[in-house]
């Protein structure tokens, strides 16, 4: 199984310069939580809703007056269409990330493959995609960090 199975591809994206109060209005009628973020045609990076809350809440920042460019981690993890779905899902486990844009050879977006379309392909006994192998990815993903770390072990 290719991730262009998968993969949504009607995908709503954001520039570096749009504000996080677009972005968040975006996310509200697009019900999504997750936009890559595209300039000059290509995916620079991904900004999630998290994102903004983090970079709002600790900066004391108006959304409005806020841009992409200035919140949106450097780091892009990406897969391509022709990507086994297994080796999009160890990204994922290797990332702890939920989301993959899905860009061709030159950035261009192409789709976007998320985890919540994973778990809802996956089958018990499934040839190309199986429940254990998304528990394992989401187990990866989920992994406590820091001092939740912590407080999990001492559970």
């Amino acid at each position: 199984m290719r991730v262009r199975d998968l993969m949504v591809r009607d995908v709503k994206f954001c520039s570096p310069e749009t504000n996080l109060g677009a972005v968040a209005e975006k996310f509200w009628k697009e019900g999504c939580g997750t936009l890559p973020v595209v300039e000059n045609g290509r995916v620079i990076g991904i900004i999630t809703d998290r994102d903004i809350c983090i970079a709002l809440g600790t900066r004391n920042l108006k959304a409005s007056e806020t841009l992409v460019k200035d919140v949106a981690l450097p780091k892009l993890f990406y897969s391509r269409p022709d990507d086994d779905i297994h080796a999009a899902l160890n990204t994922m486990s290797a990332q702890r990330v939920r989301r993959l844009p899905v860009v061709d050879d030159q950035g261009v977006l192409l789709g976007i493959l998320c985890m919540d379309d994973i778990v809802l392909f996956a089958e018990e006994k499934g040839v190309d995609l199986t429940y254990h192998d998304v528990i394992e990815a989401m187990k990866n993903i989920c992994e406590h960090r820091g001092i939740y770390k912590e407080l999990a072990v001492a559970r």
